[in-house]
């Protein structure tokens, strides 16, 4: 067992330099991975201003369009209203048809979701609270004892 010691010794210099190895390949590649991010926003953000200016330019056509046909001011005025009317169907088409929250909450509204973060939807809330059922109560008679069976009425 003795000539085997040395081996030991070697077996951690192999382990350490392939976790070295490892750990620059894999920062190799991340680094790599982010500058091809970084390029991809940066042309989505260029591509959100231009199109920013394109809708201006477009807005400003219009504008400048019913400037023929009305005042200044008008014009202006039309055309806002066209873009809020654009904007409000935006706005209505982005949200959902059908909400998974429950419509009606007793003691105020509902979180965005469970508390397990499970993300499913709460159960209904009944409208009014369940009755619980009425027994009939037997009267005691004075003349029978604590033992005495209880008949219904």
């Amino acid at each position: 067992m003795e000539h085997l010691d040395h081996l030991e010794h070697l077996d951690k210099d192999l382990v350490d330099e392939l976790a070295q190895v490892a750990r620059e390949t894999v920062r190799d590649e991340l680094r790599e991975q982010g500058r091809k991010r970084r390029r991809t926003a940066l042309l989505y953000g260029a591509s959100g201003a231009v199109a920013l200016y394109a809708g201006a330019a477009v807005s400003a056509a219009v504008g400048l369009a019913l400037a023929t046909v009305l005042p200044g001011w008008a014009a202006a005025l039309v055309t806002a209203a066209l873009l809020g009317a654009v904007a409000a169907l935006l706005r209505k088409a982005a949200r959902p048809s059908h909400p998974h929250a429950p419509r009606r909450v007793i003691g105020g509204s509902a979180p965005a979701g469970p508390p397990g973060g499970l993300g499913l939807p709460y159960p209904p809330v009944p409208a009014q609270p369940p009755v619980p059922p009425i027994t009939p109560v037997t009267p005691v008679t004075p003349d029978a004892g604590p033992d005495a069976p209880r008949r219904p009425v």
